[in-house]
């Protein structure tokens, strides 16, 4: 049983990645406006700061070359009333235009003029908290206020002091639309950031699920099922055309162990059968010494049915990729002397003609085992397959970093469709009496060396199979 998809959405992936994905998006708009923000803040604070710094250094000069008389004060009210019309103020709402500048002149560090915003004591008090530099504008709250007044202060001589404020009530207000209608384009981005990561998501993974659900469905006794293939080349389709391929092998796994489990258990029918029944031939004898033979018989057999197994355990391991070799250095020459001698006695009692032709001291890295398998095996296929008074010929050579074995006779040779396949298990010729493991064995082996083997017609007629394989690896 497979689990199924959760019916909750709010328990999907693709919930989860739009919550997040919304959520450093979210932050990262918010930062982006934020500093936005502080920037445009900025630059009207530096902004009133210079027209407060030059405004009252003008009030300071009108205030020090005019003479002190009776139209003292009148000159600097008037010069201090312009200077607060130059800016103009908020709306508060009901259409009264707030005032934005206060300008006060003391002497003895007492007011004796002030134009601006009532009640007079609340800025006073304001003042006199904010221990104010000259020539340096700064803030002050009037009444606890949120938003502060940028006041500058101009000393003159005698102790008299010209201060000058200004809130800027239009850039406050200009701030304020901005920030609001920011937060409404933020909220319909939000949203619509997340509609788009959701859908996005859960096409995404929609995907996913239904390879998992193929997957799931796929069992030992189905593995024909694939999963859908996309003309795309993202992630999820090169995915899927994996999965399908591992899906290949493994089918032809199975496939391969299915065949070879059938052709094992047929092949061993027969040879068991034997031994039983010499075995029961030898029980039900009363005579001591004839037991012998029939036992002899049926060890003959099990030596055989093992080395069937083995033989098809190496081919499985082989096809596998796990075929263990115990490497050494192999004098290749004197193995194939050596087996040539031994299978001599066999070849002239068939009447072949056998010819060697092997260079001294060829040296090859692999394991002395298989490659003796190897070429018995391949001598056993010139006994078993060709007619008598055949002529066959070995020849061992070596290239540069390749070795070279050529085993060629001018037997009937191989027939096309049978040529095709020779290298693959239990494929033999109508009238072979083998199993169809010889050539393929042989095939396994010189591969998992790094080698490879070819079949060629022989001029004159025959066969030939021609081995190669690298000196080292």
């Amino acid at each position: 049983m497979f689990s199924k998809s959760p019916r909750n959405s709010l328990s999907t992936a693709a919930w989860r990645l739009s919550i997040w994905t919304t959520l450093a998006f979210a932050v990262g708009t918010a930062s982006a406006f934020f500093t936005i923000y502080i920037l445009v803040k900025n630059s009207v604070l530096e902004r009133t700061d210079a027209w407060l710094s030059g405004e009252a250094a003008v009030l300071a000069n009108v205030a020090a070359n005019t003479p002190q008389d009776s139209l003292n004060r009148r000159i600097i009210e008037e010069v201090a009333e312009l200077a607060t019309r130059e800016v103009i103020g908020g709306d508060d709402g009901t259409g009264e235009q707030l005032k934005s500048v206060f300008f006060m002149q003391t002497f003895a560090n007492q007011p004796s003029l002030w134009i601006g915003p009532e009640p007079k004591q609340a800025f006073l008090n304001a003042i006199e908290h904010a221990h104010l530099m000259p020539g340096v504008p700064q803030s002050i709250y009037v009444n606890d206020g949120h938003t502060p007044f940028r006041v500058v202060v101009s000393d003159r001589e005698h102790g008299g002091a010209i201060y000058l404020g200004l809130i800027d009530h239009a850039a406050i207000q200009l701030l304020g639309k901005l920030t609001s209608r920011f937060l409404i384009v933020w909220a319909g981005m939000v949203a619509f950031g997340f509609l788009i990561a959701y859908a996005s998501a859960h096409r995404l993974l929609g995907r996913i699920e239904r390879i998992s659900e193929t997957v799931a469905r796929i069992g030992t006794d189905d593995l024909g099922k694939r999963l859908p293939e996309s003309e795309r080349s993202d992630e999820i389709s090169r995915l899927s055309r994996t999965f399908n391929h591992m899906l290949d092998r493994i089918q032809a796994s199975v496939n391969q162990l299915r065949t070879v489990t059938d052709a094992v258990a047929h092949d061993l029918k027969s040879p068991v059968t034997s031994i039983r029944g010499r075995l029961e031939v030898a029980l039900s004898n009363d005579d001591d010494s004839s037991w012998r033979e029939p036992v002899a018989e049926a060890i003959e057999g099990l030596d055989r049915m093992a080395l069937l197994l083995d033989t098809t355990l190496d081919l499985a391991e082989a096809a596998g990729g796990a075929l263990h070799l115990d490497r050494g250095r192999i004098d290749l020459s004197c193995l194939v002397l050596q087996l040539t001698d031994l299978y001599q006695p066999a070849f002239a009692e068939h009447h072949h003609e056998l010819e060697v032709e092997v260079s001294e001291n060829i040296v090859f890295n692999g394991d002395i085992s298989l490659m003796s398998r190897v070429v018995g095996n391949l001598l056993d296929n010139e006994l078993t397959h060709l007619p008598d008074a055949c002529r066959i010929r070995i020849q061992l050579t070596s290239a540069g970093d390749r070795v070279r074995l050529r085993v060629e006779d001018n037997g009937p040779g191989f027939s096309p469709e049978l040529r095709q396949r020779a290298f693959d298990r239990f494929v033999k010729g109508k009238q072979s009496p083998g199993r169809g493991l010889g050539l393929a064995y042989v095939d396994a082996v010189v591969r998992a060396h790094g080698g490879e083997v070819g079949i060629s017609d022989r001029v004159g007629g025959g066969a030939a199979l021609l081995l190669s394989l690298p000196v080292s690896i």
